[in-house]
Formats: C-alpha cells, structure tokens, sequence
C-alpha cells in the first residue's frame, strides 16, 4: 500500500516547482544525501518496494509501491518486476508529481527497482507536462557483466521518457579517486556526483544571482534535449576562473564530450571579489570549446563564503549524431579544397572518431595540433 508520510507542500506563485524523485536503492541513497543539504523549495521524494529501506530515510516523502507483487521485500534486482510494482501504484505516483515544472529521476541501474522502475517515473512526469530530466549511475566493472547489461537496457528505456538525460559511469569515479578507495566509499562517492549534479542544476534555476538564470533558460537548453554533459569545475587564485572553466570542460566523470554541443548553459558562482573580467574569460574558455552556433546562456551567483573560489557548474546538450558530424567534417573538407592554407579542424571537430576519419581518408589538410591516432 503506498505510504505517504508528509503532505505535499503548496508551490510559491513565480517560483518553479522542483521534484527530485530517487527510485530503488542507488535513487533512494542520493536522495537521502541531498536532503540532508538541501536546496530550499525543492521537494525531495524517495520511491522503493523495499520498506525497509525505505523507513530508514530521513526524506519525507516517500512513497512505497507494488505491495501486490514485492510485498514491500524489494523485487530481488528484476527490473521487470520492479516496473510491474510502478504500473501497480502510478495513480499514487502521478499524485506525488502533480504541479511540478522540473523532475529530476535519480537512480543507480543495474538492479530491479531502479531500473525498472525510473522510466515508469519518468514517463507520468512528461505525461504531467513536467520538464523531465534523468540522472542515474553506470555500475562498477567489478559489479558483473550481469548487473551491466541490466543498467544498459534500463538506460535505453529510461532514454524514451526524459527530456535530458546525465549518465554518470562510476567506473570513471575510479580516475578522480585515491587508490586506497574502499568500496563502500566507492558507492558514496557515486552517490555524491549524482546528488551534486542534481543540486547544481536547481540552484541555477532558484538561486538568486547578479546575472540570473531562470527555469524558461533551463527549458531552452534541456527540452528534448537528449544526453546531457554536466561537470563542475573549482579554482583558486590568480587564475581560478580559467582554471574552474578548464577542469571543468575536462571532466573525466562523464562519456559525453562536451566539444559540438549546441545547448549550454553555465553557471559562476564565486565570492564578492569575483571580477567581469574573470566571468569574461571563464566565458570564453567555454564558448571556444562547444559548437560556434551553441546557444549560451549563464548567469551569476555571489556566494560570501568562497572568498579567493570559484565554481563553475557547466550543462551542454544538443549533441549531433555520427551523421552530423560527417556531415560537418565533409563540409571543412570541402572549404580546404579551395583554400588549404587557411584551414584548420575546428575544435568541436578535433577530436571525434568520425571527424578524424574523413580528414584523414581525404588527405585534404591537417590539423594544426598533432593529430591522434
């Protein structure tokens, strides 16, 4: 039986209504992380068969589904089954959702719950008119080819009912951690980038900055936008504005690159030294990288507390496909016939598989870095 524990709380009139529903256990975790640092005025939601662990959670919504099927046991890591308990209760699931602008569905794939269950969350919030954005976590090699192939099909479903989706492979945890890492701080480690991601992107939309971004830019960028790439980058002294740009334009977290994309928007939050000849070059060490036809759009936060800080929040969408980008390659190619001398590939080119291969097939130019094999 669904067990609704805290009334929903009545949206503010101009303030867009943000939900952050975490579905099975991985979901449920991160959830469990942002609500102990919650941003204000967003409702966190925590959705699980396992009532267990799901009373063990200090979210105050929580919604325990497909009683009829899981007994409130968990469904064993069967995704089918973990979205057969969803369908049981999507009127309850539907009720939760009602009224919101944004959802976030955060889950771990790879085990029943989760996986079975996000895309049912995911599919009744765009059927509410919801912007609907997944970000979910890629299981550890060490986790079994099993496990894997379960995430990678959820991941495809999931793909049919959001407008946005942030895929973060917690085998590239392993690049930014120490080597002494344990598993348990492995799985917590997972947790906090997919609940920073999260939190990251509803303070671009609800907190208020000298250059503000509201919920109408993030809609521009993230509506049926498809992948998403999404990294947070820090710098300090001299040079930190650069410096959070770089680190986070090289993000080793996520498999989607952010060079050709057409949809960006960041975010620069830094202290009350925090100068427009910094946010100038942060913008252009941003704004080089992406597609030269990208819509930008930013905006700034003061923060006092990061005196000598500044922190760069970055989300691109609107990747091409494969075609796309031969198409484009075979463009540049054509332009170098006429002129050779002048051409050189453009970074958002540089250095995709598919671009490389025309140029280099074609023999026409070469880039002015060395090329990769």
């Amino acid at each position: 039986m669904p067990d609704f524990n805290t009334p929903l709380p009545e949206g503010n009139a101009g303030t867009a209504n943000i939900k952050v529903v975490g579905v099975g256990g991985g979901g449920q975790n991160a959830v469990n992380r942002m609500y102990r640092e919650r941003v204000p005025e967003v409702e966190y939601i925590a959705v699980n068969t396992d009532a267990q662990a799901l009373d063990a959670s200090a979210v105050p919504i929580r919604l325990r589904v497909g009683d009829k099927t899981a007994r409130g046991l968990g469904v064993g890591g069967d995704p089918s089954k973990g979205r057969q308990c969803h369908e049981e209760d999507r009127d309850e699931i539907k009720d939760i959702l009602k009224g919101a602008d944004l959802v976030f569905v955060a889950a771990g794939m790879g085990g029943g719950t989760g996986t079975g269950g996000a895309p049912v969350v995911a599919e009744v919030a765009q059927e509410l008119g919801a912007l609907t954005v997944g970000v979910v976590t890629k299981p550890f090699a060490f986790e079994g080819a099993i496990r894997k192939k379960k995430a990678l099909e959820g991941i495809e479903m999931l793909r049919k009912h959001v407008d946005t989706l942030i895929v973060i492979p917690n085998d590239r945890l392993l690049a930014i951690a120490d080597e002494q890492l344990t598993m348990d701080r492995a799985f917590k480690l997972a947790d906090d980038v997919l609940s920073q991601g999260i939190r990251s992107i509803a303070e671009l939309v609800l907190v208020p900055g000298e250059i503000n971004l509201d919920f109408a830019d993030v809609r521009a960028v993230m509506d049926n936008a498809g992948p998403a790439w999404l990294a947070i980058g820090k710098g300090t002294g001299e040079n930190r504005a650069v410096e959070a740009a770089e680190q986070a334009i090289n993000s080793p977290l996520l498999e989607v690159e952010i060079a050709g994309a057409r949809g960006v928007i960041f975010n620069i939050t830094g202290g009350t030294d925090l100068t427009l000849d910094e946010v100038q070059r942060a913008s252009e060490v941003i704004a080089s990288t992406v597609h030269p036809d990208a819509n930008i759009i930013f905006g700034t936060v003061t923060d006092p507390k990061m005196e000598n800080e500044v922190k760069i929040t970055i989300i691109a969408t609107g990747f091409p496909v494969a075609a796309e980008i031969e198409e484009e390659a075979a463009s540049v190619a054509r332009k170098a016939l006429e002129d050779p001398a002048s051409m050189a590939i453009p970074p958002f080119l540089r250095h995709h598989p598919a671009a490389r291969r025309r140029y280099r097939n074609g023999g026409m130019f070469r880039d002015t870095e060395q090329e990769q094999p």
